[in-house]
């Protein structure tokens, strides 16, 4: 059996990472997963143009994905920080670089890493 070369590692990580916020969010149906699948075709070509880029490509996808969900179905994923005002969506920083996290820019507080939004949150939808 061949091993995966270290750019679908890395999409591979990014995938999961992104679905298991969507996940905890209750925000994974079909066609949001949909939406996942081609921002990795996007961002493996990308990568491929730009190897250097490889560590960065969860941030990328939590933010395509984000950006696809607002034009689709609204804000996401929405503070959990923030009790009070209106709801608002949380940020991907750094915007292109490594260790992705969730923000809250209103709060200035760092929520969770891209792939934890979980427990930030309390769990999953299921728990």
């Amino acid at each position: 059996m061949e091993s995966l070369s270290p750019l679908e590692q890395a999409l591979h990580a990014a995938r999961a990472l992104v679905l298991a916020d969507l996940v905890a969010g209750d925000v994974a149906d079909a066609d949001v997963v949909s939406m996942v699948e081609e921002s990795v075709s996007q961002r493996r070509w990308w990568v491929e143009q730009w190897p250097d880029g490889v560590h960065y490509v969860a941030g990328l996808i939590a933010q395509d994905v984000q950006d696809s969900l607002l034009d689709r179905h609204g804000r996401w994923p929405l503070c959990p920080v923030c009790g009070s005002g209106d709801p608002h969506a949380l940020d991907v920083e750094p915007e292109l670089g490594p260790d992705p996290h969730w923000v809250c820019h209103k709060a200035g507080v760092k929520v969770a890493a891209v792939g934890a939004l979980g427990r930030a949150t309390g769990g999953t939808a299921s728990s």
